[in-house]
C-alpha cells in the first residue's frame, strides 16, 4: 500500500477558493480512512542527502510568531495536517502517541495546522480526539504548502538537531509502530543537542 496514495486531492489555493467545499469533500475522507487503513510510516520514512531544513513560519495557540530555526538543537518530527483532511486525521493519534517517547530523547513533534479558522479549529479537535501531548502549532494562510511546493496534505518532515531535513513523507501514515520509532531516533537523534535547550 502507497503512502502517496492517502494524500489529498486538494492543493492549498483550490482550498482557500472552495473552502465550503473541501469540508464537505472532508467529511467523506473522514468516514472512510482509519488508522488501520495507513501504511506503516517506516514503509515511507526514506532519508535524504541533508539539506537545510525549509524556513517555515507559523504561530503557537497564543499567537506567538515562530520558525523551525527557533527548535535548533533538537531533533523534530514537522507534520503539516488540518482537521479537514481524512488522512491527517487518521494519523495524528499515532503522533500523540509518541510524542512522550520521543520527547525523552530530546525529539519533538511539531504538527502545524493550515486550518483557515486556526485555534478555533483546532483546540476543540484536540478536545474531542484526546490529543493530549502536542502542542497547538498553526499557519492559517498555509504558507507552509506552498514554501513545500506540496499538492496536499499531510506532509511529515524528520529534521536532524542541526537543522537538516533529512527525510519527508507525503501522506496519511501510522507513526505509532516499532519500525517507525527507530527510524525516527536514528534520523533525527543523531547530532548532539545543543547545550540549553528546552523544549516548548
Amino acid at each position: 500500500m502507497s503512502i502517496k496514495s492517502y494524500r489529498p486531492l486538494l492543493a492549498r489555493r483550490s482550498i482557500i477558493a472552495g473552502l465550503a467545499a473541501a469540508a464537505a469533500c472532508s467529511n467523506y475522507a473522514r468516514a472512510q480512512v482509519t488508522l488501520d487503513d495507513l501504511p506503516d510510516a517506516a514503509e515511507g520514512l526514506d532519508s535524504v542527502a541533508p539539506s537545510p531544513a525549509p524556513d517555515l513560519k507559523f504561530q503557537d495557540s497564543n499567537g506567538k510568531h515562530l520558525a523551525l530555526a527557533d527548535f535548533r538543537g533538537a531533533g523534530l518530527v514537522v507534520n503539516i495536517w488540518a482537521t479537514w483532511c481524512g488522512p491527517c486525521v487518521a494519523e495524528l493519534p499515532s503522533f500523540d502517541a509518541i510524542a512522550t517517547q520521543l520527547g525523552r530523547s530530546k525529539i519533538l513533534v511539531l504538527p502545524i495546522s493550515v486550518d483557515a479558522e486556526g485555534v478555533k479549529a483546532v483546540q476543540p479537535f484536540y478536545k474531542s480526539h484526546q490529543i493530549a501531548n502536542l502542542p497547538i502549532l498553526l499557519d492559517p494562510d498555509g504558507t507552509a504548502t506552498d514554501t513545500l511546493n506540496a499538492p496536499g496534505i499531510p506532509i511529515t518532515l524528520v529534521i536532524n538537531p542541526a537543522g537538516q531535513l533529512v527525510a519527508r513523507v507525503d501522506g496519511g501514515a501510522n507513526w505509532n509502530t516499532p519500525a517507525t520509532l527507530a527510524r525516527l531516533h536514528h534520523l533525527a537523534g543523531q547530532a548532539p543537542v545543543v547545550s540549553g535547550f528546552q523544549p516548548v
